[in-house]
């Protein structure tokens, strides 16, 4: 079974990856800031589906370009030869550092560094999380061209018990309004040995409702044809919320047209 664990751009950074989508950007929330994503993730196959009900996604700032992360999800597994089971994900705790910054559209780069975890319980047993357990070492990076936010990127995992992987992402997206940000993104993960992949394409965008408060949405597909291990949808639905709202920028008379 395959069970996928998957930040907002900072104000000292600006891109355009993290959720609603896979591929992580070198934004950081600000010092002593908040970034929580709170998501709905779907995950539809030919023969099961994985859905996060919900994805949480907490990260802290420590200064201006050190971030703290914490991920995990409430799981729902369904089979059609099974009964359909519940249980908690993968811990995915992490520290992103943007070590080269150019200003919000230049060039920007960071190193993130992750733990995929087992916790104390039975999901492993019962078929929800992965017996394997991973270090993710991937690099960031974003830049500004013409009207066009690029966002990149590229990762080596390391596997306990199980075949070492990677994963590599790329998102394009425009700021159509002072609220409303559209993006596609594309994104695969997979294995060397044996060799293997999971290509995706999704669409989404980022809705601003209120300054501190965001609506993020995201659905695609893989790019190959759908099968036990390629999606026939994936999405991404929830929430955002920038922490403690006095330190983001408060909403002009122009965003409210």
């Amino acid at each position: 079974m395959t069970v996928f664990l998957f930040l907002f751009p900072a104000a000292s950074a600006f891109a355009q990856g993290g959720p609603p989508y896979y591929t992580n950007d070198p934004g950081t929330p600000g010092h002593l800031n908040w970034e929580i994503n709170l998501g709905y993730m779907p995950f539809y196959y030919s023969d099961q589906s994985v859905s996060h009900t919900p994805d949480v996604d907490i990260n802290f700032g420590i200064g201006d370009r050190i971030q703290l992360t914490y991920e995990n999800a409430w799981l729902r597994v369904q089979n059609p030869s099974s009964r359909t089971a519940y249980g908690l994900g993968q811990s995915n705790p992490g520290v992103k550092w943007r070590f080269y910054d150019a200003g919000g559209s230049g060039l920007n780069i960071s190193v993130f560094p992750q733990l995929f975890l087992n916790n104390p319980d039975d999901a492993v047993r019962r078929g929800i999380t992965p017996a394997t357990e991973s270090f993710l070492l991937p690099f960031e990076f974003s830049k500004k061209i013409g009207p066009i936010d690029v966002d990149y990127e590229i990762g080596y995992q390391f596997v306990h018990k199980g075949p070492n992987g990677w994963l590599t992402g790329l998102v394009l997206g425009h700021d159509f309004t002072r609220k409303l940000e559209g993006d596609i993104e594309f994104y695969s993960q997979g294995t060397f040995h044996p060799s293997g992949a999971q290509p995706t394409i999704d669409v989404g965008g980022r809705y601003k409702i209120h300054s501190p408060v965001i609506f993020l949405f995201m659905a695609g597909r893989s790019l190959e044809p759908t099968r036990s291990n390629q999606s026939y949808f994936i999405g991404y639905f929830g929430i955002q919320l920038l922490l403690p709202p006095k330190s983001y920028k408060a909403d002009s008379p122009e965003e409210e047209k």
